[in-house]
């Protein structure tokens, strides 16, 4: 796989993810991750998982340079096949724990909320939905996902506002378990990862799926209609506005 490293650590699975620079998710990041996951969860020799990045970046987000470009198909094939990931993580049925090593906003911060615990690097970092200020509009499975965690008051305030977290408030408003130093990540998200692979497997996987019975049914959903209206706003003259601006700063980096 060109995207993402996975490596097996007594029945845990690692997984990296590997793209140049920030790790911001594009179509074949997105389809090698649905494609690891399925094959963690059906393999009867791995009981958890956990996800990280590299360096400074858990993930960006979506690769907005990429999807820039798309055409109208292209754009409607990779919102499905992102909206099926996001749907395919939350209703995974072993351990999964985000170990987020760095900057997580956006899409990177969406892979950590449908992960089972998110242990977060400490440090100059941000996480959280920043969507709208981008000109996205964020489509309800994916809201229900934030208010999960943060409750529908406070996900609402913050995902209208854009709000990027730093650790230490992401920590106090529920949005991470915890807050370690950069070279102890991985070693508390395996913690946390065999705490939950101890339990007994069917018992641990049947109570986490009724935990998030309505949850699932929410990213499960034909979400054509939610797509339909994001769509439009994405070729709005407003949002590719927005998007330029953004992409033309990233490119001088």
């Amino acid at each position: 796989m060109k995207t993402i490293e996975t490596t097996i650590k007594d029945r845990l699975a690692i997984i990296s993810l590997n793209r140049p620079k920030s790790n911001s998710l594009n179509r074949e990041m997105v389809i090698e991750l649905t494609d690891m996951l399925n094959n963690i969860e059906t393999d009867p020799n791995i009981g958890g998982a956990i996800i990280t990045g590299k360096e400074h970046f858990f993930s960006a987000g979506l690769d907005l340079i990429e999807l820039y470009n798309y055409n109208e198909e292209e754009a409607k094939s990779f919102w499905h096949l992102f909206l099926n990931f996001v749907a395919k993580i939350t209703s995974f049925k072993k351990p999964l724990i985000a170990a987020i090593n760095g900057h997580s906003p956006a899409g990177g911060c969406v892979i950590a909320l449908a992960c089972d615990a998110r242990v977060m690097a400490e440090g100059k970092y941000i996480i959280g939905l920043n969507e709208v200020p981008v000109g996205i509009i964020v489509p309800n499975s994916i809201f229900s996902l934030y208010s999960f965690w943060l409750g529908k008051a406070h996900a609402t305030r913050s995902l209208l506002e854009g709000k990027l977290f730093h650790p230490e408030e992401a920590l106090a408003i529920g949005l991470v378990d915890e807050l370690v130093k950069p070279e102890s990540i991985l070693t508390a998200a395996e913690r946390k990862a065999r705490k939950y692979m101890a339990y007994e497997r069917n018992t641990w996987s049947q109570s986490k799926l009724n935990i998030r019975k309505e949850l699932i049914a929410s990213t499960s959903a034909d979400q054509s209609a939610d797509l339909e209206i994001m769509l439009k706003q994405w070729w709005s003259p407003s949002t590719r506005a927005i998007l330029k601006t953004i992409i033309d700063s990233l490119q001088k980096k």
